[in-house]
């Protein structure tokens, strides 16, 4: 057991290091709220900040009693580029790690005297860590997918040459996203359309993604992988997946759209909004469903289905700013024309949603 005057010493400790942790929580969680406007991890992220609240009140006035600031030599001791964050990014990193680090710090010091209370810190601290893991996911989504508006689906093409020059030719119109869509070639063609698809949209910042393959995206060093309602689940290829690979899944309800969120998704598709000759469906969602989603998801979403420059206005008044496409694009004289007067368009659901 400690002393009296080593428990005023640990009680300093633990003072410092909830409202280190409570502090570091509410940064993390205005992130949550105001930057990448995800509720769920919102409300994960206030949850924690009450739930340590709780556990640590009936201590809260005795730890205060001993605080002392004149005499903590730590009040002037500063580290390089404390003062300075170059990006939310940096900030939202600051406070996840200072809070991780009191968390930790509350726990060990309270073995000291509290075992029980060291336990209920503890829990705590995992279920912190796994709401962690959650904000770097989804800010690095965000991230990844920032002003990325336009995404074209495309074949394989006839050969190698002419689907590397379609590929290079939809990256100068202003693709954003290229997918990969093909079931009508074999796996070793597909792999290499798959790895010529990488190479070109990296030369040109754009993301390339594979349809259905997680595999080939995998070998291919592709961008992400997207699925539909009857492939692989988002919770199986998150096994298998790089971390640095993007996830997205076809939705056609609220419901789906809401699943792909609680399973990880990084971005949905939701429709068919209007008729498309791509796809075979009894019915057409249209800006309903998009409407709906908009409203209560919180992932990035493109609209999908039939959509040219005659409905594009339709789908951004139903709020959505992303779109994924095809037809319109390689049945036009001029892709580039085409993808500016979509992104522009777009541009409008952006900013109202913004303001």
């Amino acid at each position: 057991m400690i002393t009296p005057s080593e428990a005023n010493l640990v009680y300093r400790v633990l003072d410092a290091n909830y409202n280190r942790a409570v502090e570091g929580l509410r940064v993390v969680e205005e992130f949550a709220r105001f930057v990448i406007s995800d509720p769920r991890i919102t409300s994960e992220l206030k949850q924690l900040r009450h739930q340590l609240g709780l556990v640590c009140h009936p201590c809260i006035d005795q730890w205060a009693s001993q605080r002392d600031s004149r005499a903590d030599v730590g009040a002037e001791i500063t580290a390089a580029g404390e003062y300075s964050r170059a990006n939310l990014g940096d900030v939202v990193a600051a406070n996840l790690g200072r809070t991780g680090q009191a968390l930790r710090a509350l726990e060990e010091y309270s073995k000291t005297g509290e075992a029980e209370f060291a336990s209920a810190i503890e829990k705590i601290r995992y279920q912190f860590y796994e709401t962690e893991k959650k904000v770097k996911r989804v800010a690095w989504v965000k991230s990844c997918l920032e002003d990325r508006p336009v995404y074209v689906l495309t074949s394989a093409t006839e050969s190698p040459e002419l689907f590397r020059h379609r590929v290079e030719e939809l990256c100068r119109a202003g693709a954003d996203l290229i997918q990969l869509r093909e079931k009508n070639l074999q796996d070793g063609e597909l792999l290499e359309r798959a790895k010529i698809g990488v190479a070109a949209c990296q030369d040109a910042n754009a993301l390339f993604i594979v349809n259905d393959r997680p595999d080939i995206a995998l070998m291919a060093g592709a961008d992400g992988v997207h699925v539909g309602q009857e492939e692989f689940p988002v919770t199986d290829l998150r096994k298998m997946l790089p971390s640095r690979m993007l996830v997205g899944v076809s939705t056609h309800s609220v419901e789906q759209a809401e699943k792909a969120v609680a399973d990880g998704a990084d971005y949905i598709g939701v429709g068919p909004t209007f008729e498309t000759s791509t796809k075979c469906f009894s019915e057409f969602k249209g800006p309903g469903l998009l409407s709906e989603v908009a409203k209560r998801c919180s992932l990035p979403a493109f609209a999908i289905g039939g959509i040219d420059l005659q409905n594009i206005d339709q789908v951004a008044q139903a709020g959505f700013s992303r779109v994924a496409v095809s037809g319109v694009v390689h049945r036009a004289d001029s892709a580039e024309v085409v993808i500016a007067r979509l992104r522009s368009v777009l541009a409008t659901s952006r900013e109202s949603s913004s303001s």
